[in-house]
């Protein structure tokens, strides 16, 4: 038999521990995993030359924009960014333009980005305005809804507790997770109101609309809609220690719950946002420094089950306005993510099985994203190849992103992606796309 590829002299993550061995890939499936000599031929070989081998890493809060935001960014732009962060698979955020909240425009959305993405992109739906609609969303094969508490985006009323129990139910009939942006937007909207009218218009101003408190209420009040109705709640960007040790008493409990965190949460602290200025600002914002330790210790405890990047890309007159209440909140972090974490693993911080936990494994069990998250036979070949020792300076400049702009711009790191292979094709190398537009993959909740 001729396999399309073999990886030799790699040194893969495979079951807790890194081995020495080689990767044969036909079909876009790894095909066996062993030594060099019981390798079959293949059509392309490649020396890895004994650099780490990781599962590709899972980002499951992406906004991609594209359509009427594909000014800021499009699914080609954005899943090249992905591919050179080392990322073969993201989950699209719906807040675009149309919403994502209905077959039709989830179906439309599919289409477009089938033309365009590099990488493998599944999609949320926000709940429609009728909620019978839900099941034939699910069937169209969005891999999970959003909930923006902050805001009102998609047809469900988030004033009604009513209304969101009577959808919960459905979804947890379903076994469809609802991802959650938890901050209560009562509080938020009454502090911003204030603040106007106080003509405090600054970062400070933002900070205070947008305390801890807002965080809790918002995730309490979601935990009590999960315990009537038994749906399955992750809340995206946790960046509060009260916040967490909320979700975690819950989990101790038995709940069906999952949370996340951002590297901008656990590496940026308001200082670097009064330093950075609004560049840095993302909602809900960074903390003090208590909350980044509370989050870390949330890590080493395994209270947090994932890391997402919430890449959020703006142009930078977005991104500059005089009043804070009109920066357009968000940063990019597809290219950000893994150098930062592979910084710590040097550091001793963290693990390379924390970052496979956080970012490959626990994902693809949440979102139920078959054949991804390991690198085993009959798995996708979906991976990325690290080299730890490479030391360089983050360029936003260079981004593939459309935003060319990061709060950790000129940061020093030390690992480094340097191949992303996707479904067995080679999409980065080196820093450069080599795949075509339109290489990656459409995931579909099955």
């Amino acid at each position: 038999m001729i396999v399309d590829l073999v990886l030799g002299n790699a040194k893969a993550y495979i079951d807790n521990e890194i081995v020495d061995c080689s990767l044969a890939i036909e079909e876009g499936k790894i095909f066996k995993i062993g030594k060099k000599k019981l390798m079959p031929k293949a059509e392309t070989k490649i020396d890895l030359k004994n650099l780490l081998v990781l599962p590709g890493l899972i980002d499951a809060h992406v906004h991609l924009r594209d359509e009427g935001k594909a000014y800021k960014e499009d699914f080609y732009s954005g899943t090249a960014a992905a591919a050179a962060g080392g990322i073969t698979t993201v989950l699209d955020m719906p807040n675009n333009n149309p919403v994502t909240m209905t077959t039709e425009t989830l179906r439309t959305r599919m289409k477009i980005a089938e033309r365009k993405v590099l990488v493998n992109v599944g999609f949320y739906s926000e709940f429609p305005k009728n909620t019978k609609e839900i099941q034939e969303i699910i069937r169209e094969g969005a891999v999970a809804f959003k909930l923006y508490m902050a805001e009102q985006v998609g047809g469900l009323n988030i004033d009604d507790d009513h209304a969101l129990v009577e959808a919960s139910k459905i979804v947890s009939g379903l076994k469809v997770p609802v991802a959650v942006h938890a901050e209560d937007k009562t509080m938020v909207k009454r502090a911003e109101e204030e603040l106007k009218r106080a003509n405090h218009n600054d970062v400070e101003a933002f900070l205070k609309a947008h305390s801890e408190s807002v965080e809790v209420k918002a995730v309490k009040r979601l935990l009590d809609i999960a315990k009537q109705t038994g749906v399955h709640v992750h809340f995206c960007h946790t960046s509060t220690e009260n916040g967490l040790k909320v979700i975690v008493d819950a989990k101790k409990s038995g709940m069906s719950i999952t949370c996340e965190t951002t590297p901008h949460n656990l590496f940026l602290s308001v200082d670097e946002l009064r330093r950075i200025g609004t560049l840095a600002l993302t909602m809900p914002p960074v903390r003090e420094k208590r909350h980044i330790a509370a989050l870390w210790n949330g890590i080493k405890n395994s209270w947090i089950d994932i890391l997402a990047s919430d890449h959020a890309p703006h142009t930078l007159g977005e991104k500059k306005a005089k009043l804070v209440w009109d920066v357009k909140v968000g940063i990019p972090g597809l290219e950000t993510t893994l150098p930062l974490l592979l910084t710590e693993v040097k550091c001793g911080r963290l693990s390379i099985t924390h970052i496979v936990r956080l970012m490959s494994e626990k994902p693809a069990e949440i979102f139920k994203l078959k054949g991804k998250g390991h690198l085993k036979e009959g798995n996708n070949a979906d991976l990325v190849v690290v080299d730890l020792d490479r030391k360089y300076k983050m360029d936003a400049s260079q981004f593939h992103s459309k935003a060319k702009y990061s709060p950790f711009d000129g940061w020093n790191v030390e690992g480094k992606p340097v191949k992303t292979f996707v479904n067995g094709r080679l999409v980065m190398d080196e820093g450069e796309i080599v795949a075509e537009a339109g290489s990656g993959g459409i995931i579909r909740r099955g």
